[in-house]
């Protein structure tokens, strides 16, 4: 049967090893006329979910017009400092190997379910070589949903693929559970923030430690 491989992107496949907080600062100084002070919590969350809990810590408004800007600006800010992001983040431990074997097998699309707006996640993956393996057209971005069910209900829509055909890997318990409220087996993988128990918990069908062993996360993907 064909294969969709639902992608989680932060803490999954990448670590911006702090890169990623400081365009986000960018970012929204730029749009609020503001510097940063803190941030929300950020594990699993959406970027719509970030904007608008930090914009209450700043005591400011939300809107969706704000979060339209800040998405634009959150974009650039990543093109611009791509080569830094490259050069002080890394991809995590096999995920680059496993991407390429999938890609290389007949059936599998690969794609992602991330909180991070759409131009942020392009430039994530194209840093560290990920791009080319990733149907970024079938994706669903930060710009889509607030919550993560929704985001892997939408790329099951664009994908044209039935739940019961795809499979999600993710570092968080929100990622689990958006699977599972979906119908989609899931990978839990704790290079988070998130402990293997806490994944088990949370509903997922397999944890792993990380994606370094290819040939078991293969089995693991196709059984």
């Amino acid at each position: 049967m064909p294969l969709l491989v639902l992608w989680d992107i932060d803490h999954t496949l990448v670590d911006t090893r702090g890169v990623g907080r400081e365009l986000w600062a960018e970012a929204f100084e730029e749009v609020t006329g503001r510097p940063m002070r803190e941030q929300a919590k950020i594990d699993g969350s959406t970027e719509p979910v970030i904007l608008r809990e930090t914009l209450r810590l700043h005591g400011l408004p939300d809107s969706r017009a704000l979060f339209e800007r800040f998405a634009q600006a959150l974009g650039a800010v990543h093109v611009r400092r791509a080569a830094e992001l490259r050069e002080r983040g890394r991809a995590l431990p096999g995920a680059s190997s496993l991407l390429a074997a999938l890609a290389a097998r007949d059936g599998a699309t690969q794609t992602v379910m991330t909180g991070n707006v759409r131009a942020a996640a392009e430039v994530k993956l194209a840093a560290f070589g990920m791009d080319q393996y990733i149907d970024l057209s079938t994706g669903a971005f930060g710009e889509d949903a607030d919550a993560r069910p929704e985001l892997v209900c939408t790329a099951l829509r664009r994908a044209r693929t039935p739940a019961e055909n795809a499979v999600l890997i993710g570092d968080t318990p929100y990622d689990v559970e958006g699977g599972v409220s979906c119908g989609v087996r899931v990978i839990g993988v704790a290079t988070g923030r998130t402990g293997a128990e806490d994944l088990r918990a949370a509903g997922a069908a397999e944890v792993v430690e990380d994606l370094a062993d290819t040939e078991s996360m293969l089995k693991l993907l196709t059984k």
